[in-house]
């Protein structure tokens, strides 16, 4: 099933996907015609380790995990891959087997599109190589200063700099966050484990930092304090 079954070209994971939405409609259109959709139930994997991928990977609804498993068989969350974004990238340019896990956190829709369509396009429209060369350093950035979190500071600071994170990540005023995933995902993420996840966010709590109101939602009591504390 072709991406043209979207609705409308203007919400199809085409017109989403940074890479692509500065193309016309047209030229979006020429891409839809070799993009297929593949619909992911949650738990389901993408594209597991090792394995040889030859495909570009666009969600358009859902979200998607990666992640790796440990030398001790735990879980390392990389990053999340929200609506709109992709993954994939390096198999373009690449032979070798993927090194993660893609996983859906929720039935999630993706749009894909093998690499020789993809390179076909790169000599039609050059504009998406530099898009995707920005991307890719986008990452690698992002990626950098999320390991050096993980070797240079402790749990209490990966804690705090998440949630300022998340409330920065805000449009409006508003103190009150949602949790976008499981605390066990999160806590994954922050390279810990639920428990000591769970034994941070009590401790701001009885420090008049936060409140805490059922397993998501996180009222920030006092930014500025929890601000210092991902800065120290």
């Amino acid at each position: 099933m072709s991406c043209q079954s979207c609705n409308h070209m203007i919400t199809s994971c085409i017109s989403r996907v940074p890479i692509f939405n500065h193309l016309n409609e047209n030229e979006m259109a020429e891409i839809s015609q070799v993009a297929v959709r593949k619909r992911l139930k949650k738990g389901e994997l993408l594209f597991h380790s090792d394995e040889l991928s030859e495909h570009l990977f666009i969600v358009h609804k859902g979200l998607v995990k990666m992640y790796r498993i440990t030398e001790n068989g735990k879980e390392q969350i990389i990053r999340f891959v929200e609506e709109g974004d992709f993954i994939g990238e390096l198999s373009l340019f690449s032979k070798s087997p993927t090194t993660s896990f893609a996983e859906a956190m929720e039935d999630t829709e993706v749009c894909t599109i093998h690499q020789k369509d993809i390179h076909q396009l790169l000599l039609s429209y050059p504009t998406i190589s530099l898009k995707i060369l920005e991307e890719i350093t986008s990452r690698l950035h992002e990626s950098e200063s999320h390991i050096e979190k993980l070797n240079s500071q402790d749990v209490e600071k990966r804690v705090a700099s998440y949630l300022v994170e998340l409330i920065d990540g805000q449009d409006g005023e508003s103190m009150t966050i949602q949790l976008p995933i499981r605390k066990a995902d999160v806590a994954s993420y922050l390279g810990t484990s639920q428990e000591t996840l769970s034994r941070r966010l009590s401790a701001f709590q009885n420090q008049g930092l936060i409140e805490l109101k059922g397993q998501r939602k996180i009222i920030i009591k006092q930014l500025e304090k929890l601000r210092k504390k991902a800065n120290h």
